[in-house]
């Protein structure tokens, strides 16, 4: 009985996603849009090591080999739909560099202010500040993607995004309205 409690679960969860791609992915062809994407799979528990070094991945928590071929999904998801990226900022760990990387084959430029969320209130709000300023400044006609961490989208927009999601989303005064939700399994 369990299982079948579990099955059902999980067929609902598909069903309600599967609509949710959909429309995500209509709204990526339109271009124009801000796309919040968390990191692809990671290996290794849920904290850094404690030798982390920003400059050092061997020091972080990076990609397993299935959040590589997750991220391999996602960039040949995004020129099949044809979703054009016309500007990609990263939080500089590795694991959110190296999924811009494997998925779109280019480098995207280093933005400190999507690292993980500081401890500190104050650090924390500017950090908030200096991604809504890059998202209202956004006007260009194809898409602005910007790879970041669960606790970062989660705390823009009130959702918890899986591995490797991408939330679309609009600036809405303080906070930022979710359009739309692309999941790449």
């Amino acid at each position: 009985m369990l299982r079948f409690v579990f099955a059902l679960i999980a067929l609902i969860a598909t069903a309600v996603a599967a609509p949710a791609t959909e429309a995500g992915w209509a709204l990526l062809r339109d271009g124009g849009h801000v796309v919040l994407l968390r990191n692809a799979m990671v290996s290794g528990g849920a904290a850094e090591p404690a030798n982390f070094d920003i400059e050092k991945c061997s020091t972080q928590r990076n990609l397993s080999e299935r959040g590589k071929q997750q991220a391999r999904k996602i960039g040949a998801l995004f020129a099949a739909r044809a979703a054009p990226v016309e500007r990609m900022l990263s939080s500089r760990y590795c694991r959110c560099l190296e999924t811009a990387r494997v998925a779109f084959r280019e480098d995207p430029e280093p933005f400190e202010a999507l690292d993980p969320l500081a401890a500190d209130e104050a650090v924390k709000a500017e950090q908030i500040k200096a991604i809504l300023t890059e998202i209202t400044n956004f006007s260009g006609s194809d898409n602005f993607l910007m790879i970041t961490h669960a606790e970062n989208i989660r705390e823009l927009t009130g959702v918890s995004a899986r591995e490797g999601e991408a939330v679309i989303v609009r600036p809405e005064g303080e906070r930022l309205h979710v359009l739309g939700r692309i999941v790449f399994n």
